[in-house]
């Protein structure tokens, strides 16, 4: 098939994501390498325009033909491709589910690995997907994953450490290889059981150790950087922590000396109380105390007085006098009176009879005696019966 630009279309949109039909378009494509730099262009169109999953296909179809030429060492696509990668990666990244995040994820990272791309278009291309990373507020996934998960699920004080951590994880591989290929070069060619070729191939092939060498110092050095860039970090998660620690410690040990002191108050409340403190002290009961019931302050009787006649107070006494009163004044006093009403009512008889001048038949009255009895003889004037018995008993109780 002649090389077109309809032709080369068709091949793009009949791609599919199964390996055979990734290898054979990519064949066809590098067939006519010398459109290469055309050939790019018709492929970043088509991906702009495709969906998330032809895209991802795309991107496949690019890591295929670019791995070949750097195999083959033809650089005609590698050269096409460098400036236009880095915006196709991008926009088949941007918005696409995550399982082909991680996809394209995935093949950035063989381009590292392998050093398909130089150094600045590989760095441009991770650039663009961490931008579009952080815009999302999401950590990128590295090889399956990253350890750290996505930063919605981290605390914010881990943050930091998630960018420099996936660096590290995703150069260690490759200084690895490099490492590993370094050591059997090297082996082969000064080891102990090494077998010395002559002198003209000797000095390629050191030369060529040299180069490998050098290739393998540098992957060493990123991950030297990219380890001292998370120590950093991790030192500075530290210092705060620890700055964090000591206030807590300082915290901690003045409630405990603010327990103690309280613990100590109450043991002395209480042990007021149990002895039996008065109210006006400045204690107040706590811990429990306050549900007992404190003893109520005395207040003044709001009760009315007694009915009681109030006896009258007793004169101021001479200092001289006896204080206490004998106890047969009270009674004397009591029996007088007593019997005081029934004398006064015996007097005004006597006077009433007194005062009688002269009786029926004529005759005086005759009066009373000074020295004679208390009360006259009164039966024969025809005082009444009972009259006069009240007149014995009042005597008799005299």
């Amino acid at each position: 098939m002649a090389y077109t630009d309809d032709a080369v279309l068709a091949k793009l949109s009949a791609l599919s994501e199964t390996q055979d039909s990734i290898v054979g378009v990519a064949q066809w494509i590098m067939f006519h390498r010398r459109h290469a730099e055309r050939t790019v262009q018709l492929w970043l169109k088509r991906l702009k325009d495709s969906s998330s999953q032809k895209r991802l296909n795309l991107i496949y179809l690019a890591n295929e033909v670019s791995q070949q030429s750097k195999a083959r060492h033809r650089e005609e696509f590698l050269v096409a491709f460098s400036p236009a990668v880095a915006e196709a990666v991008a926009t088949a990244y941007k918005g696409a589910p995550a399982d082909v995040q991680q996809r394209i994820r995935r093949v950035v990272d063989v381009w590292r690995e392998r050093n398909v791309f130089e150094t600045p278009i590989q760095d441009a291309v991770e650039n663009r997907l961490n931008e579009l990373d952080k815009a999302r507020g999401t950590a990128k996934t590295g090889l399956g994953g990253s350890i750290f998960g996505s930063t919605a699920s981290l605390p914010p004080e881990l943050v930091p450490l998630s960018a420099p951590q996936q660096n590290v994880t995703k150069l260690l591989n490759p200084a690895k290889t490099a490492v590993n290929s370094a050591d059997q070069e090297y082996d082969k060619l000064m080891g102990p059981g090494a077998t010395i070729p002559p002198a003209p191939v000797y000095a390629a092939r050191l030369s060529g150790l040299l180069k490998t060498l050098a290739q393998a110092e540098g992957a060493v050095e990123q991950c030297v950087k990219a380890r001292r860039a998370l120590v950093a970090e991790l030192q500075k998660l530290l210092d705060s922590n620890r700055a964090a620690l000591l206030a807590d410690e300082s915290q901690m040990d003045a409630f405990e000396k603010k327990k103690t002191e309280v613990e100590e108050k109450k043991t002395e409340v209480e042990r007021a109380i149990m002895a039996g403190l008065p109210n006006d002290e400045p204690y107040m009961p706590s811990n429990g105390l306050g549900d007992q019931s404190a003893p109520e302050p005395e207040v003044e009787a709001l009760t009315p007085p007694s009915m009681e006649p109030e006896v009258a107070e007793q004169p101021s006494q001479p200092a001289d006098s006896n204080p206490q009163w004998s106890p047969d004044v009270p009674q004397e006093a009591t029996f007088q009176q007593a019997t005081a009403p029934g004398i006064e009512m015996l007097s005004r008889m006597a006077a009433h009879y007194k005062s009688v001048p002269v009786s029926a038949n004529g005759s005086k009255k005759r009066r009373l005696d000074d020295d004679g009895d208390d009360f006259p003889d009164l039966g024969a004037d025809g005082i009444d019966a009972d009259v006069a018995e009240m007149l014995r008993r009042d005597s008799a109780g005299a």
